[in-house]
């Protein structure tokens, strides 16, 4: 008989301790927060660029050069970036700068300087059949063989510190428009500053002009591996550093 009680008592206080851990158990599963992967990432489909990864919410093809290559998600990361250009408390604001409006800002931006470095560098070395340089001595083939000693010779004279003026005025200025992206004030477009002289855009349909803006984020993209290699080969030890830096 003392037996079968405490083998009836035994077998109640681990009846009593399994329904409460499993109960601990799921109510912990309950409280667990989303997975900020869920909202990053869109499951039903794969990335065009990486197959075998899932495409990045953000890139769902309709922005020009949109390919879906993010393997990190940087495009996907939920942040308000207005906090950069101004007080970090209007990162709390309603409107903002959302991270994929603020990296197709940068990249346009370092892709039309790209373009622009890499054609100067060769032209001033005389990559395309005449040798383009500022008038006067300074600037002058005697003064600055190539462009690979350019900077150093023009921080010396102290060219390079008007350039430096000059390049945060422009800075200064067109963050202007981004401050008025991030107060709701304008639906601009990403890297659009009204800038066509030429009028390459005028008349077009809204595919061409999608074309054309894909054309121009393909180039710019090529020439920021172009001028990262041509600096590179240039300052290696075994490279040249005039035309054709071989």
């Amino acid at each position: 008989m003392k037996s079968i009680i405490a083998t009836t008592l035994l077998a109640g206080s681990a009846a009593a301790f399994t329904t409460n851990s499993a109960s601990q158990s799921t109510t912990a599963l309950k409280a667990a927060p989303d997975r900020l992967w869920d909202s990053m990432v869109d499951k039903t489909e794969r990335s065009k660029a990486i197959p075998f990864l899932p495409r990045a919410a953000n890139l769902d093809g309709s922005l020009p050069g949109d390919v879906g290559f993010d393997p990190f998600y940087l495009s996907s990361i939920p942040k308000n970036f207005a906090g950069f250009i101004q007080p970090p408390q209007w990162e709390d604001q309603a409107d903002g700068i959302p991270t994929l409006y603020w990296m197709r800002e940068a990249e346009l931006k370092h892709s039309r300087v790209a373009m622009l470095a890499w054609f100067g560098w060769l032209a001033t070395d005389g990559a395309f059949g005449v040798t383009l340089r500022f008038p006067g001595e300074l600037y002058s083939v005697d003064s600055i063989p190539t462009a690979y000693e350019a900077h150093n010779v023009l921080v010396g004279q102290g060219s390079m510190g008007f350039l430096l003026l000059a390049v945060g005025f422009v800075e200064f200025c067109t963050a202007a428009v981004l401050v008025q992206v991030a107060g709701g004030e304008t639906d601009r477009d990403a890297g659009d500053y009204k800038l066509d002289p030429l009028q390459f855009l005028k008349g077009k349909t809204e595919d061409e002009v999608k074309k054309m803006k894909t054309r121009e984020i393909a180039n710019g993209r090529l020439a920021m591996l172009a001028f990262g290699g041509v600096a590179t080969q240039t300052a290696l030890e075994a490279g040249n550093h005039a035309f054709p830096y071989f």
